[in-house]
């Protein structure tokens, strides 16, 4: 385990963020995003906070992770949960409780707010690696199931 800073990211790290999304997406579903299009999604959620917020871990100021948050109305708890998205650790530093240290940040945010009800997240079906660090936080997938429709 090595301890990391957990903060809110800058606007001045939205290349890194774009540059780490890109290589997300190719490693896990070996998809090939358009630079410029993930370049302007990033910068538009610094633009809107109301899109979400970026966080990163760093080390000795190098950011080595990732992840962006947004919301979810739920009636139903009277609440809001927060969806983990976007989630990418430096190769280098994967299996050294990165998202663990993380997803603690959060949660810490999310226990200690009324109304915050808790934390989801999606992840690619094949994407075995990540699916076994989020049972490790004591994450489960025994309730929901995503269904979606993408325009192609």
């Amino acid at each position: 385990m090595i301890d990391c800073v957990i903060r809110k990211a800058n606007p001045s790290e939205s290349d890194l963020i774009a540059g780490f999304q890109i290589a997300m997406a190719k490693e896990t579903e070996d998809v090939a995003l358009s630079e410029p299009i993930v370049s302007e999604g990033v910068k538009a959620v610094f633009k809107n906070p109301g899109k979400g917020q970026y966080y990163v871990a760093e080390i000795n100021n190098e950011v080595i992770a990732c992840m962006l948050i947004t919301t979810e109305w739920s009636d139903w708890r009277n609440g809001t949960f927060l969806w983990f998205q976007s989630i990418y650790v430096k190769p280098e530093f994967r299996g050294k409780s990165v998202f663990k240290q993380m997803y603690n940040h959060i949660r810490s945010l999310v226990e200690a707010d009324k109304n915050l009800k808790g934390i989801r997240l999606y992840v690619f079906h094949t994407n075995k690696k990540a699916q076994a660090v989020y049972k490790s936080v004591g994450m489960d997938d025994e309730f929901y199931r995503l269904f979606e429709w993408v325009k192609q």
